[in-house]
C-alpha cells in the first residue's frame, strides 16, 4: 500500500508539473493607463485565454516593464512577448510604417486607418524591417485624426500657427514645422506636464488620448476639423516566442486578432459619439478651422512630406514609391467599398 501510494504521489506530483510547464504566459507592455487605445490588446488576452481554457494567459503592464520608448527595444532582447508602440517615437527604428503617418492622407475614419495600416504590416518590406527586431507586426492600433488643444486665443490660421510650440510627433511634427510651428516630440505620458510648464503651447492627440493624458484639462480650445494625420502604434510579438507556440496556442492568437480590432472599433466609436458632451461639460471651445486654411495647410505640408519620405525611403534601399501607392489604393478601395 505503502509503496502504492508513493507511486500514485510521484504521478500526481509529475503531471502538476507538466500541466504546469505546459501553460503559456506572455508579458505584454504598454504604457499610461488601460483606455480605448489598449482594449484591443485587453480583448485579445482575453480570447486568447477562453479559447485555450486558461492555458495562454497575457499579463498587460502600463508601464511596469519599459518605457514607452524603449518597448520595440525590449521586444528586440526577448524581455517580454508583446508590446505597443508608436512610430514616431523612433522612426530609424521602424521606417517603413511611417508612411501611414505622413500629413493628409486622406484617411476618413478608423475603419480605414485599419485596411491601410494592415496593407503596409502585410508588406515584405515591413516584415523584413521588424524581423531585425526580433519582432513581427501582429495588429495596429487604430486612431482618428489627430486635433490639438491649446490654451489662450484659438489658433485658427496659419499665422496663428507660426512660432507655435506642439506636441507632435513623426510625420505630424513635419507637418506643423511646414506651416511655421515648433514640434517636440515629447512622450504621450509628458504632454500634460509639458502644457503645465508651458514647455508647449498646444497638445496635437486624438480624442482618446486628450481625455487619458489630461490635456483636454488644460485646454480652452479644441481643433475640430484640422485632421492634417495620425501616429501609427503597432502592436508586436517576440517572434521567437510566437515560434514557440503550440499550434493551439498560435492559432489562438491569431483568430483572435480580428475579433479584438472589431471590439476596438466599436469602444472607440462610443467614444466619438460622446466628444461634443465631453467638451462642453469640460468648458473647452469646439473650434472649425475654415476650408481655406486646411487647404493651404495641405498645399504646405502634404507633398512636400510625401516627397521627402519617398526619397529617403529610396536612398535607403526600400521601396518608399511603392509602399506609398499602396497606401493610396488601399484607401481608394476601401472608401469603394463604403469602409
Amino acid at each position: 500500500m505503502t509503496k502504492f501510494l508513493s507511486g500514485a504521489a510521484v504521478c500526481a506530483l509529475s503531471f502538476a508539473f507538466v500541466s504546469e510547464a505546459a501553460a503559456t504566459e506572455w508579458n505584454v507592455s504598454v504604457w499610461g493607463k488601460r483606455r480605448a487605445f489598449t482594449e484591443h490588446i485587453e480583448k485579445l488576452a482575453e480570447l486568447v485565454s477562453e479559447k485555450t481554457g486558461g492555458e495562454f494567459t497575457m499579463n498587460v503592464s502600463y508601464g511596469g516593464l519599459s518605457k514607452n520608448r524603449e518597448n520595440l527595444d525590449g521586444i528586440s532582447i526577448g524581455a517580454f512577448e508583446m508590446a505597443q508602440f508608436c512610430a514616431g517615437y523612433h522612426p530609424d527604428k521602424n521606417r517603413v510604417v511611417t508612411v501611414l503617418e505622413l500629413p493628409f492622407l486622406g484617411v476618413e475614419n478608423l475603419a480605414q486607418e485599419r485596411a491601410v495600416s494592415q496593407a503596409v504590416y502585410a508588406h515584405p518590406a515591413a516584415a523584413d524591417e521588424m524581423a531585425q527586431w526580433n519582432a513581427k507586426l501582429l495588429m495596429t492600433s487604430p486612431m482618428p485624426q489627430y486635433n490639438i488643444v491649446g490654451t489662450g486665443d484659438p489658433r485658427k490660421t496659419l499665422e496663428d500657427f507660426k512660432g507655435m510650440r506642439v506636441r507632435a510627433t513623426g510625420g505630424l511634427g513635419k507637418a506643423f514645422e511646414a506651416v511655421g510651428a515648433v514640434p517636440t516630440s515629447v512622450t504621450a505620458t509628458e504632454a500634460y506636464q509639458a502644457m503645465e510648464a508651458s514647455v508647449v503651447d498646444t497638445v496635437a492627440f486624438p480624442q482618446h488620448a486628450h481625455l487619458s493624458y489630461g490635456t483636454i484639462n488644460r485646454a480652452d480650445w479644441w481643433t475640430a476639423n484640422l485632421n492634417p494625420g495620425t501616429v501609427n502604434c503597432p502592436v508586436v510579438v517576440n517572434i521567437d516566442a510566437y515560434e514557440a507556440l503550440s499550434d493551439k496556442e498560435r492559432e489562438a492568437l491569431d483568430s483572435s486578432v480580428d475579433e479584438s480590432l472589431e471590439y476596438y472599433l466599436t469602444n472607440y466609436g462610443e467614444l466619438l459619439t460622446k466628444w461634443d458632451s465631453l467638451l462642453a461639460e469640460k468648458n473647452v471651445q469646439k473650434v472649425e478651422i475654415a476650408p481655406e486654411v486646411i487647404d493651404a495647410f495641405r498645399e504646405a505640408a502634404a507633398a512636400p512630406a510625401r516627397d521627402a519620405w519617398i526619397a529617403d525611403m529610396e536612398s535607403q534601399g526600400l521601396p518608399g514609391q511603392e509602399l506609398y501607392d499602396l497606401v493610396v489604393k488601399t484607401l481608394a478601395e476601401a472608401k469603394a467599398n463604403g469602409s
